[in-house]
């Protein structure tokens, strides 16, 4: 599976330092010094990674939003790279997924790079489709029979027979080929073609789902390139509905991950979606909990936590890109959404996010101070 970013820069020291990091990592690099070739680029070829120096921050923003815009690289990774005059915040004001301070250093920049890479094998994989044709039942309000024409880990495209859904949310009954059980998958359409045919986004899948999906899939595929190891965090703050954790390759907000601890022989594993980053600091993680095999997940992981002395060492690996930082909803007829919980922790990441990262680390401090006071 190979790997290709598109980058934009006229600073060539900037360049020597992403070919030397790019290449140690084994991500293909396409360099262009100007607009218009990036962009002629952008909408012709696909990248996994569209990396920017925004010492134009004009040209620098009309790259960011051409790609989002062109079909082929819409889910492509973005990287900004910003001076002092631009800051983290004008980064992601832009649009992009990872920020990082410019002049690059080698080795801080590669750290950064894990996480990118890492989270381009993941999107990679979730957008290879495999072409395959099979019964699919698709139950709302009532129940409509369709075929898939295609199928990936983040969805599949399908075509109605007889009466077309009008529902946006709604349930799949689907025996895969040299499976036995049958997945029942929660999603919502994604876009509509012509004779009956619509994309569908799939919603809430539990890890056994997930598993089932990703191992037949990846039976499938010609390319099957094992993901990058986990990402090794440090836990500092912790809540029944959130973390945060310090590690130098974070993801960036809206990314949904697996975190897991290994103590005495046992391994507990959650899942939550990064609410908030720090660029080569960390990353607060609000715990998903919206189904019942979460919650118990979640639980396993707050009690082993909460039983060690000492803060322990966390793995976190990425599984996707959200499309939104917003909480998931399984909408009308589906699994109930996460309730309204006060949570402090998660009151922070949502209403602090845009503060620095020391002010940002004053607060949190604060607040856990107070929490220990009562």
């Amino acid at each position: 599976m190979n790997l290709n970013s598109l980058v934009l820069s006229s600073d060539e020291k900037t360049v020597r330092v992403l070919r030397r990091v790019l290449g140690d990592l084994d991500i293909g690099i396409e360099h262009c010094s100007a607009e218009d070739d990036v962009i002629r680029r952008i909408t012709r070829n696909r990248y996994e990674a569209i990396i920017v120096d925004c010492s134009d921050s004009q040209n620098a923003g009309n790259v960011l939003r051409a790609a989002k815009a062109a079909p082929v690289n819409k889910r492509a990774l973005s990287v900004a790279l910003v001076e002092s005059s631009v800051g983290l915040k004008g980064g992601f004001d832009m649009g992009a997924h990872f920020v990082l301070h410019k002049p690059l250093a080698v080795e801080r920049a590669k750290a950064s790079f894990r996480a990118v890479r890492a989270l381009m094998k993941r999107e990679r994989r979730l957008q290879l489709r495999v072409p395959v044709q099979i019964p699919v039942e698709c139950v709302g309000a009532q129940r409509y029979q369709a075929k898939t024409l295609d199928l990936c880990e983040g969805g599949m495209a399908i075509q109605f027979k007889g009466r077309r859904a009008k529902e946006s949310m709604l349930r799949f009954l689907i025996m895969l080929p040299g499976i036995e059980q049958q997945l029942e998958l929660w999603g919502e359409m994604a876009w509509e073609g012509s004779s009956d045919q619509v994309g569908v986004r799939f919603k809430n899948l539990t890890e056994d789902q997930r598993n089932v999906l990703r191992g037949w899939l990846n039976n499938q595929l010609p390319e099957n390139e094992p993901d990058d190891p986990p990402v090794a965090c440090r836990l500092t703050d912790l809540s029944a509905r959130a973390c945060y954790v310090t590690t130098s390759s974070p993801f960036p907000q809206s990314t949904r991950v697996t975190l897991s601890i290994r103590t005495d022989g046992i391994e507990v594993r959650a899942s939550g979606i990064v609410r908030i980053t720090h660029p080569e600091f960390g990353m607060g993680v609000e715990f998903l909990q919206s189904t019942s095999e979460q919650q118990d997940r979640v639980r396993r992981l707050i009690e082993t936590l909460r039983s060690n002395g000492k803060s322990p060492e966390l793995q976190v690996e990425p599984d996707g890109l959200e499309a939104s930082a917003e909480p998931e909803s399984s909408g009308e007829d589906s699994r109930p959404a996460p309730e309204s919980v006060d949570d402090a922790l998660v009151s922070l990441f949502r209403e602090q996010g845009q503060l620095s990262v020391d002010a940002f680390l004053q607060q949190m401090q604060q607040q856990r101070q107070l929490q220990e006071s009562h």
